[in-house]
């Protein structure tokens, strides 16, 4: 900042310390002096839309998330019988929908608990779009409006960031944590290297180092037919992905 000539505002700037949950009582809580300033660290910060917890366990962001979402829900359903229901979907789609994909990578591996704060939004969105009452059956719900399941919905929006990179077409920083088996010279040999599958890379943290894009994305992206990886277009890709998760989450 002095380089650029910028000068610092210690009402907006936050300090965040990471660390794992059994490491969180060694963090420090006085104020860190950047200048003449003097900054607290934060127990959580936003950044891109998404709040980033001291711990990493996403909780800030997900009881935020699902709070504003079921706020919107709220008000379509003050207006549900003023519109037809493919508008009624249009809206729950827009409105409520495109905000829990939009982070969506970044939830990859968090708690069942979490998980399932998240995809009783799915459950009211469906109920709501179909006036169906609070303790119907959702998973027939679910079906006919085709939606994933949040697991299901998390490895679909990380193998299509991953698909990119295979045909080297993804930006660098996502492209060069990856290594295909293929690329291996010590693989090719082996049967591994023909299929287009990637290296899984061993991580020391399984809370956190097991939730890192180069650590989560391969064990998706190879657990994929041979059909799904081997697309030849995004479009293609995606609609084979979509039919293999929808399939693997509902048994249909």
């Amino acid at each position: 900042m002095k380089s650029n000539r910028l000068q610092l505002n210690s009402s907006k700037t936050e300090v965040l310390w990471c660390a794992a949950p059994r490491h969180q009582h060694s963090i420090p809580d006085g104020s860190i002096q950047v200048c003449a300033n003097d900054v607290k660290p934060a127990k959580s910060v936003r950044d891109l839309g998404i709040y980033i917890d001291s711990d990493m366990s996403m909780t800030t962001h997900v009881s935020r998330t699902v709070s504003s979402c079921f706020a919107d829900l709220r008000y379509i359903r003050s207006i549900r019988r003023s519109v037809s229901q493919p508008v009624l979907l249009s809206l729950v789609t827009s409105l409520v929908l495109s905000r829990l994909d939009y982070d969506s990578v970044t939830l990859n591996g968090i708690t069942r608990r979490l998980m399932g704060s998240l995809q009783s939004v799915f459950n009211a969105a469906a109920r709501l779009v179909y006036n169906s009452r609070k303790y119907d059956r959702i998973t027939q719900l679910l079906c006919d409006l085709h939606w994933l399941r949040v697991p299901g919905r998390i490895q679909f929006r990380l193998a299509v960031l991953l698909f990119p990179c295979r045909n080297q077409t993804a930006p660098e920083y996502l492209a060069r944590d990856l290594q295909w088996a293929d690329d291996d010279i010590s693989r090719r040999r082996l049967r591994s290297a023909t299929t287009h599958k990637l290296v899984v890379r061993r991580t020391r943290l399984r809370t956190i180092g097991d939730r890192a894009f180069s650590a989560a994305a391969p064990r998706v992206w190879n657990n994929l037919p041979t059909d799904v990886i081997t697309a030849t277009s995004v479009a293609t890709f995606k609609q084979r992905l979509k039919t293999f998760l929808f399939t693997q989450s509902f048994d249909v």
